[in-house]
């Protein structure tokens, strides 16, 4: 969908911070804030050339961005890149915790200790860190954080992804909670859950025909792409039309999943 053709004007000029904003549905994110009129402030990590191609791309449509390379598996990356972000256009409005990964795929019975910090590191560490960080930048706008989680917080994830389905479930908790805490600064906090969508995540991590028979399952009839997931996140960010919501997942899956 062409999100610049649908117009959200709470949003324009608005500072937003992405993480994870390189590919996939961080990138779709950075792209449809953009042609909000927001000021992205796009994160990346080891996908350099992909990042130099959004900002490219954003610029071009006549869009705001700055690019902010850090280590969302390390706090101090995290503290920095939030700091930056917000000397990037002097303040910041939002934030959408969207880094994470899977790392690998290990069975509970295999994990070691230091894949389990790995894992809870990179998904669930980083939104405390990141949100903890970003507050006192937020404290003066109000605002909204969105966090990314994930249909594998309440399914229980597939053979080998435990660990990270558990540091999502994590991040859908912590959302409930930061939103009771953060509500008495005008800050809302949400989370979205993706379902099967195609991006490069699928693409390293899905087991050999996930992707393929995915649709079998997914009364829709078909997986997600990262476009798909782009309206809950703007819809959750604009205070016009979500102003009366905080503390909730939307689940974005195609109706594989009904809770």
């Amino acid at each position: 969908m062409d999100f610049s053709t649908v117009k959200i004007p709470d949003l324009a000029g608005k500072a937003v911070l992405i993480t994870g904003a390189s590919t996939g549905i961080g990138a779709a994110l950075a792209k449809a804030f953009a042609a909000q009129g927001s000021k992205v402030i796009a994160h990346y990590n080891s996908s350099a050339d992909a990042a130099e191609k959004l900002a490219k791309e954003i610029a071009d449509a006549g869009g705001e961005v700055k690019l902010v390379k850090g280590d969302f598996s390390k706090s101090d990356d995290i503290r920095r890149v939030v700091d930056e972000a917000a000397a990037a256009f002097g303040g910041l409005y939002g934030l959408i915790n969207n880094a994470g990964g899977m790392v690998k795929r290990v069975a509970y019975a295999d994990a070691t200790d230091a894949d389990y910090d790995a894992v809870m590191d990179l998904n669930a560490r980083s939104v405390v860190t990141a949100t903890r960080a970003a507050i006192p930048h937020m404290k003066a706008s109000g605002g909204f954080i969105i966090n990314t989680t994930s249909i594998a917080a309440r399914n229980g994830a597939s053979a080998g992804a435990g660990l990270y389905g558990s540091s999502k479930a994590f991040v859908s908790n912590v959302t409930r909670g930061m939103s009771k805490e953060f509500i008495e600064f005008g800050i809302r906090v949400n989370a979205v859950a993706p379902g099967v969508i195609h991006t490069p995540f699928q693409d390293r991590y899905a087991l050999p025909g996930q992707l393929e028979s995915a649709p079998s399952i997914i009364p829709q009839g078909r997986i997600g792409y990262a476009d798909d997931c782009v309206g809950a996140y703007l819809f959750l960010a604009s205070e016009t039309l979500s102003g009366y919501v905080i503390g909730q997942v939307i689940e974005v899956n195609g109706g594989q999943l009904m809770p």
